[in-house]
């Protein structure tokens, strides 16, 4: 009797373009090339100063070990007090190894197999493929200029049959915009009417260029909020964030990372903690982030790339290159072959109409977005 054929369990999930650009960058890079990098959405500055000298000091005197700081968890809940006015306790709120694990945390323990999570299209590829790889269904809903790039409430409450939930950002990768506040408090009763459940992804909170980023738990406790050290505090690599999680889930996040992650490393924890008081020169980051933004908006329209996505936020350029192509990973590939500058394809956020897209990342000094501009100007004019 034949063996019956074992059931594929897990979904295939499309490749990140990203890493594709950014190793063939790297292998040009170790054969001599010069190569700015702006494939990535990661400061290139490190951990604020005190923060590395804690480092250092724990190296020296402790052991470490598996281990959740309750000084962090108490900090990160006062940053919620202080800076939006809302309570948060620290058995809703759980240290985690960077802003991933707490999406698959919100995703494997609020929804159940099969069930359905919309998002806004163009998006950050990994919730689109961490949906799948959790057996949900992604839902992705076009957004446009019209909508500034950003989901709306009469879009969510259009929906039919409604998801079981909802994926926000703001400000979105890989756009920069930003859900005004009124559209925000919108979107959270539609869902509260349909039963939807909310993750907020609010990475990129504290890079804003003039709006208001409003968390969600400002209009609502029934949500998940992820974040992460990786943005603002400058602190990709030492792989830190949490996630809060709603009242009636919290046990049940703590049980799923307990098991599934264990903690996040002792030592980014310790210099965590203390990075989350060095403002002065986490601002000094965003100052030069601005200026960056505004050296790119001022020379790219004169290249050719009008049509952009509005970067109220973030540190990115998401921009319409329909009129140079409609292969935008070939594009970037051949861009980057011809002046030694690294950008994010498009489709990565958007498999429909992202091929007319790019994405540059301008977290970089401003030495090198005024190298990079100087490189691509010439290389952007010859093909009209």
């Amino acid at each position: 009797m034949a063996a019956e054929p074992r059931r594929q369990l897990s979904q295939d999930v499309s490749p990140f373009q990203a890493i594709a650009v950014s190793r063939l960058a790297h292998e040009l890079q170790a054969a001599g090339r010069s190569i700015i990098h702006m494939e990535f959405g990661q400061p290139s500055t490190g951990a604020p100063k005190r923060a590395v000298e804690t480092a250092h000091k724990v190296l020296d005197t402790e052991s470490m070990g598996y281990w959740e700081s309750p000084a962090l968890k108490a900090r990160i809940c006062q940053h919620y007090g202080d800076t939006y006015g809302v309570e948060v306790t620290p058995r809703r709120l759980a240290i985690t190894c960077g802003a991933s694990p707490a999406l698959v945390l919100a995703l494997s323990s609020a929804f159940a197999p099969g069930e359905t999570i919309a998002l806004a299209c163009p998006g950050y590829v990994a919730y689109r493929n961490t949906i799948r790889a959790l057996n949900l269904v992604p839902l992705e809903i076009a957004c446009g200029e019209e909508t500034r790039f950003q989901l709306t409430a009469a879009q969510v409450a259009a929906l039919d049959p409604a998801p079981a939930g909802l994926i926000i950002a703001s400000p979105a990768n890989p756009t920069g915009t930003i859900l005004p506040e009124a559209e925000l408090a919108a979107i959270v009763a539609v869902c509260a009417a349909r039963g939807i459940r909310i993750i907020s992804d609010e990475i990129y909170h504290g890079l804003s260029y003039g709006p208001n980023t409003a968390s969600v738990l400002e209009h609502t406790a029934d949500a998940f909020v992820i974040n992460s050290f990786s943005k603002y505090f400058s602190m990709a690599g030492w792989r830190l964030g949490w996630i809060v999680s709603p009242d009636d889930m919290a046990s049940r996040t703590a049980t799923y990372i307990g098991n599934m992650f264990l903690t996040a490393p002792s030592l980014s924890q310790h210099a965590g903690l203390v990075a989350m008081d060095c403002r002065d020169e986490l601002e000094g980051h965003v100052r030069t982030y601005t200026h960056n933004r505004d050296l790119m908006l001022a020379a790219l329209p004169a290249l050719g790339l009008e049509r952009i996505a509005p970067p109220d936020g973030a540190f990115y350029i998401y921009a319409d290159i329909s009129r140079f192509t409609d292969d935008g990973l070939e594009f970037c590939m051949q861009l980057l072959k011809d002046t030694g500058v690294a950008t994010a394809p498009g489709v990565d956020f958007d498999p429909v109409n992202g091929h007319n897209y790019m994405r540059f990342s301008f977290a970089v000094s401003t030495p090198e977005v005024e190298d990079a501009l100087a490189r691509i100007t010439p290389w952007f004019k010859a093909r009209g």
